[in-house]
């Protein structure tokens, strides 16, 4: 990632991540702000000219799909599995954790993977139906229960000026 960044370094602007914790094969028991911590300065050593001020890696606890479980209900975009059924169970999912931000324990476990086997299979796509049911579920009501992703997007208005 860190080499990523630093070849697209001096062609933008500004640069930030939205990546899957446990999408990073070698995190060991480094936490989410640690790898964040951690980019920034294997990014720094790799980038000539280096500012820390327009670099901001993002790491999503768990993955993308963690914050549609903001409102469960909103999951009746996908019309062809959407059941009450489906709903008890994505709200079961939903209020057995703090925040949708905790929703893991494992690999195995990850929101996506609790989707697709609450869903009749085939019924459910992750790129079809997650835009569709982020759009409904809207930013505000995400930031409203995911802190870390709040803190993300509260960075993201301050670089636009529009925080």
């Amino acid at each position: 990632m860190a080499r990523f960044i630093s070849h697209q370094y001096h062609q933008t602007d500004r640069i930030t991540t939205l990546v899957d914790f446990y999408g990073f094969q070698d995190k060991g028991s480094r936490t989410r702000t640690q790898l964040e911590s951690d980019i920034r300065t294997a990014v720094a050593a790799r980038t000539t000219g280096y500012d820390p001020r327009f670099v901001l890696p993002y790491v999503q606890m768990h993955e993308f799909e963690g914050l549609l479980f903001t409102d469960p209900a909103a999951f009746d975009w996908a019309e062809d599995g959407w059941s009450e059924d489906v709903k008890a169970e994505l709200m079961a999912v939903a209020q057995a954790f703090p925040s949708p931000e905790d929703i893991n324990d494992s690999p195995e476990t990850a929101p996506s993977k609790r989707i697709l086997r609450i869903f009749p299979e085939g019924s459910y796509s992750k790129t079809e139906h997650g835009p569709l049911i982020a759009e409904s579920i809207g930013i505000d009501a995400m930031r409203a229960k995911c802190p870390a992703f709040s803190e993300w997007v509260e960075k993201l208005q301050a670089w636009g000026g529009t925080a």
